[in-house]
């Protein structure tokens, strides 16, 4: 008979299964990833905050990614590496951690929809109605959009977990890399049908809003385009939707991967490496695909680096 540790507060993390010759190498390799995160997502936050001619809606609500990225790969990243270095057994958390970080982790990917579907809405602005951009997103309309895009997924993370922890636990084994809202209601024995009805719910809702969007965001873009004879409208369409749609489908396909493995336990170990992928992929890729194509943040860079030259 298996033998159960009622509401413990002490729980032990499953984390990586790596062998001692590769443990050394999968720790360099997740210390590099979050050190060039943290070095580029901060980089191009300083630069929009620096630079007079970043302070325009598109980089501003960029920001709110960074600091997305930023907050989701700290909570995760820098525990994981200890972990790594740590016998199964001495892979201990308090529940009360577990939980914010399950919350941290939760609120992270939820904010990688909604952060991308208000920038969507910018793009649409710009595009479709370029003589109005400057009247209707003003900062007060940006301070709304930001706003409302992390208020909302607070609110829904937050009746996420608060149906998870109101659950009596008799498991103590979190099995993934890091805590997270299914590997939380899975430490308990009872009846996880709310959980289930509402997690569903909240997926359902957050994909159907954020594909949504996009897709009409981009019918109408492409409508314009199509009936449009300015090609520079056309040509700076194609390079600021095309910069957005890449940063969108690396972060729909990675969260995606995550929720498809979740239902199939045979899979934990690729879900466990889908779910690091998932922080650090759209992390280091984001700040790069914007950095490229903005001329803008290539001529600080630029402008920058030929002083630093000639001093």
């Amino acid at each position: 008979m298996e033998n159960y540790t009622y509401n413990s507060f002490t729980l032990q993390m499953e984390g990586l299964k790596v062998t001692k010759n590769s443990m050394y190498m999968v720790f360099s390799l997740i210390l590099i990833s979050y050190i060039v995160i943290m070095v580029l997502n901060l980089g191009i936050s300083l630069l929009i905050i620096i630079d007079r001619n970043l302070h325009q809606p598109m980089y501003l609500l960029f920001c709110n990614l960074s600091v997305s990225d930023i907050i989701g790969s700290t909570h995760i990243l820098p525990r994981l590496l200890s972990d790594i270095l740590l016998p199964p057994s001495e892979r201990l958390i308090t529940y009360y951690e577990c939980v914010v970080q399950a919350f941290v982790t939760q609120l992270f990917g939820t904010t990688s929809h909604t952060v991308l579907m208000i920038m969507a809405f910018d793009r649409y602005v710009a595009i479709c109605n370029p003589l109005r951009y400057t009247a209707i997103m003003t900062n007060r309309m940006v301070m709304k959009l930001t706003v409302s895009a992390w208020g909302v997924a607070f609110v829904l993370v937050g009746i996420l977990l608060g149906l998870t922890i109101r659950l009596n636990r008799c498991r103590t084994l979190i099995m993934n890399p890091y805590c997270d809202n299914a590997s939380l209601f899975k430490l308990s024995c009872e009846s996880v049908v709310i959980n289930n009805i509402y997690g569903l719910t909240f997926t359902v809702v957050l994909l159907t809003a954020s594909i949504g969007s996009m897709v009409l965001t981009y019918t109408k873009i492409t409508v314009v385009c199509l009936t449009s004879k300015n090609k520079s409208l056309n040509r700076k369409a194609l390079k600021t939707c095309s910069t957005h749609l890449v940063v969108y489908l690396i972060m729909l396909f990675s969260g995606a991967t995550i929720i498809t493995l979740h239902r199939f336990p045979q899979y934990s170990d690729y879900r466990k490496l889908s779910a690091i992928l998932f922080t650090i992929v759209p992390g280091s890729l984001n700040p790069v695909i914007y950095g490229v194509q903005s001329k803008e943040i290539r001529k600080f860079l630029f402008e920058m680096f030929q002083s630093k030259k000639c001093f």
